[in-house]
């Protein structure tokens, strides 16, 4: 999971993408990058960690430009290598930089055919690189000579969605001509644009989520469509078009879930009010499980489930009380690899307030269950505490498959819903009783704010894959190839955590 970024503007953009970065940081803690043009030169800095720490002074003078891409990344695929943070840039055709936020599902296949047939160099395992080339031979197919026009470009993002595989939400910059943006067909990670009338002229604005934009003072126009291409040039004319032969909108539920911010809208759905409806269909389940005054208080997980509790609180006549306090210079426990980063990163991130446990029967609501291990941690903070009894619900269904679509949760064996009854996952986390989301309630619940969205991409949580091409044997794949990579990036992000620990306590 990614968050990306593309500006074309009549003033330097570089402080614009830094602060569209800053708003998008939650989908991402990996590294980030910035890459803008001047002239028919790129300059470009990027580097592991939060944009605070990878852009100083002198790398923000080093950005010159009008145009310019910028990425947060939390890598799906690939690595930590510092090599692998985007964007990504290739010399050939014209000049070409590159983010991604998503995944592709064939990208092994793509490498084979970019060697064999297109005679292309990769130099990481990153499938954001092989997007890259594939849009870069499909430009040079659909080009002669020295000029390149906004409907050969369209032409190229028709041959790749033919091509590629999964999901993709892309801006690029094309050196000497300006910005391209483009979204896979089934438009499963989300992509927008917005306006900006300035003195000097108009400015658009492409990114992964409507908050960057109406933080920046952009004015929201509307969702790219799934297998829609849009192209900005250099002069702020605008250019878009339809480029799948089948397009259809399949967003992905748990940007509503965990990974959106609250504040974003997405394929015309609040995220907030997502949520609220998740909490209101929760509360349903929770009424029908337990009577009354079995719960004195319903406390969320900060942050992403609060919606969801306070709703559900209020739809049970229930004490709502904030109990536990969260550091927010610690990661997203969900996005950190490896099980025991994650473990000790649970009461580093989260404190527990003893008064509002000691003696009560305690209702916490979290967003969702994903590997258990931030849950067991809470539960057993909430008894330490002195709650007589913990009653744990999720705002989400069962994350019982595995995500292929730009989400990092892609092992079976990780998932702890995977092969266990609601039963045994409550005795997993060591909760005195769980109840979870229903499926058809969670997409009742994005329905119900946005009508157009009947399809909604829940694999994680129905094993159903949009894309027609995951199979068990891909994801036995899959799974051998995580596996042999775990070690490289639990180390790395072991030892941020630690430096991060240690300028804390300094």
């Amino acid at each position: 999971m990614c968050g990306i970024v593309g500006v074309v503007s009549s003033n330097p953009v570089n402080q614009l993408i830094y602060d569209a970065l800053l708003l998008l940081q939650h989908r991402g803690q990996d590294a980030a990058g910035i890459a803008t043009s001047h002239g028919n030169k790129f300059a470009m800095h990027k580097a592991n960690g939060l944009v605070r720490d990878v852009f100083r002074t002198r790398n923000m003078r080093s950005l010159p430009g009008n145009v310019g891409i910028g990425q947060v990344r939390y890598p799906t695929a690939g690595s930590t290598s510092e090599e692998e943070a985007q964007p990504f840039y290739v010399n050939a055709p014209f000049g070409i930089v590159l983010a991604h936020n998503g995944n592709l599902t064939n990208a092994v296949e793509l490498k084979i055919e970019l060697f064999k047939n297109d005679r292309r160099h990769l130099n990481t395992d990153s499938d954001s690189e092989v997007l890259l080339n594939i849009l870069a031979h499909q430009i040079q197919e659909v080009t002669s000579g020295y000029s390149l026009d906004p409907e050969a470009l369209f032409r190229a993002v028709a041959m790749l969605h033919r091509r590629v595989r999964g999901s993709y939400a892309v801006v690029a910059q094309i050196a000497g001509y300006g910005l391209l943006a483009f979204r896979d067909p089934y438009g499963i990670r989300p992509l927008c644009i917005g306006v900006s009338n300035t003195d000097a002229g108009v400015e658009y604005m492409i990114a992964s989520e409507s908050v960057a934009l109406e933080g920046l003072g952009f004015t929201f126009l509307r969702d790219v469509e799934p297998g829609e291409a849009l192209f900005i040039d250099l002069n702020g004319q605008l250019y878009q078009q339809q480029c799948a032969d089948n397009p259809s909108l399949n967003p992905c539920a748990f940007e509503y879930v965990y990974l959106a911010r609250p504040d974003s809208i997405i394929d015309g759905a609040s995220v907030y009010l997502t949520r609220l409806k998740m909490g209101e269909y929760l509360a349903e389940k929770v009424r029908n499980q337990f009577g009354h005054g079995e719960i004195d208080v319903v406390m969320p997980i900060p942050d992403s489930s609060r919606p969801s509790a306070m709703e559900l609180a209020q739809k049970l006549n229930l004490s709502y009380r904030e109990g536990f306090i969260k550091n927010r210079y610690i990661g997203r426990t969900f996005m950190m690899p490896g099980q025991s980063i994650r473990r000790k990163s649970v009461r580093q991130k989260l404190n527990a307030i003893s008064q509002e446990f000691k003696g009560k029967s305690v209702l916490l609501v979290d967003d969702s269950i994903v590997r258990g291990t931030t849950s067991r941690e809470i539960v057993q903070m909430a008894r330490e505490s002195g709650a007589k009894r913990v009653i744990f619900a999720s705002a989400a269904p069962p994350v019982q498959f595995p995500n292929v679509y730009g989400i990092d949760m892609p092992t079976r064996s990780e998932l702890i819903a995977y092969g266990r009854s609601e039963e045994e996952v409550c005795r997993e986390i060591t909760a005195d009783a769980l109840v979870y989301q229903d499926v058809s309630a969670m997409k009742r619940s994005i329905a119900d704010v946005n009508p157009v969205l009947k399809n909604i991409e829940a694999s994680c949580f129905d094993g159903f894959y949009v894309t027609g091409d995951v199979t068990p044997a891909y994801l036995d794949k899959l799974e051998t190839a995580r596996s042999n990579t775990r070690p490289e990036a639990e180390d790395l992000l072991r030892s941020q955590l630690n430096l991060n620990l240690s300028v804390q306590s300094d």
